[in-house]
């Protein structure tokens, strides 16, 4: 199942963009999807978009829901951060948790 499938499934708006699959799980909450390797989902999103626990808590139940989804870390970069570069949040489905991290697994 490819990230644009399950999107769909849930019926959430997206749009793809040359490699890119915009995806708004609510209204005012973009993520950004980006080509990854096969063992990881890559995506950012905009932190002002993060503002408050509410928003938090929507981040965290969608990292959790691609995580199962598709048996794999996935990992979260900051908007037009590299994540190669600087740490960033990961879900484990093994663990069935997030870590704050380099690299995911």
């Amino acid at each position: 199942m490819a990230v644009a499938d399950l999107v769909a499934a849930r019926g959430r708006r997206s749009e793809l963009d040359r490699a890119t699959l915009h995806v708004w799980p609510d209204e005012g909450f973009l993520v950004n999807f980006f080509e990854a390797g096969e063992d990881e989902v890559l995506f950012d999103v905009d932190v002002r978009e993060l503002q408050g626990q509410e928003r938090l808590d929507l981040l965290g139940v969608f990292l959790r829901e691609l995580g199962l989804a598709f048996g794999r870390p996935v990992a979260l970069t900051f908007e037009g951060c590299d994540p190669s570069e600087v740490p960033y949040l990961h879900y484990d489905p093994v663990a069935d948790g997030f870590v704050l991290d380099r690299k995911p697994g």
